[in-house]
């Protein structure tokens, strides 16, 4: 399979980058203003204002009219009516292609963040088989995946849920996600408890990507 580049677009946002062609997952308010740009196609796993951002969306698509969004109903209904025919609405088991891309949907709901809080739709993403971006869920997906997109902070998780979810899913490497309220002295604490110095993820190397910082994800 060809060679599958990875870049960190801030917060819970990647880019995935094939033979040409760019997916984009969920370019939040705290990802890069210009996150979406480029995007061939854009997945959104919820509606969160930090997953979900209109106008960014809205810009991506008005720059290539090739571009089309595959999303949950909540955030399809939203964006729908201003591009017809180029916003899909998916759930959890529907699978389809997306500019190229194999993907599959995995997941309904998003994680508790307090019993008042009403709990939302989450889909998250297994995109060619080998990354999975679960959103805000701890999702373990029904199939192998290679690389774990790893929410390491949030309102609705601690880190003995995440050392635990990164032991089930057991991927070979998880890169951080969702550490957008994360200043340099929690992302330190978090690579050092992920990794060497920590309990113990069974074998799972942990990274943390920066900023526009990009690897290639090669088998």
């Amino acid at each position: 399979m060809d060679a599958l580049e990875l870049t960190k677009k801030g917060h819970s946002c990647v880019r995935l980058t094939r033979n040409g062609r760019t997916l984009v997952i969920d370019p939040g308010g705290f990802s890069e203003a210009d996150a979406a740009l480029g995007a061939d196609a854009l997945l959104v796993t919820h509606e969160h204002p930090d997953h979900f951002d209109e106008g960014r969306l809205r810009t991506a698509m008005e720059a290539n009219p090739a571009a089309e969004i595959w999303t949950l109903r909540s955030v399809a209904e939203q964006i729908a009516p201003a591009f017809p025919g180029r916003v899909h609405t998916v759930g959890h088991g529907d699978a389809f292609e997306a500019a190229g891309f194999a993907v599959e949907a995995h997941g309904e709901l998003h994680a508790v963040i307090h019993p008042d809080i009403p709990r939302i739709t989450n889909t998250g993403y297994v995109v060619d088989g080998r990354v999975f971006h679960p959103g805000d869920a701890l999702t373990v997906p029904e199939r192998p995946v290679e690389t774990l997109l790893l929410p390491v902070h949030a309102p609705w998780n601690k880190f003995s849920e995440v050392l635990d979810y990164v032991r089930e899913v057991k991927p070979r490497v998880a890169y951080d996600i969702h550490d957008g309220l994360l200043n340099a002295t929690g992302i330190a604490l978090f690579e050092r408890q992920l990794g060497p110095g920590g309990p113990g993820t069974d074998g799972t190397e942990h990274v943390h990507l920066g900023a526009d910082e990009s690897v290639s994800l090669t088998r």
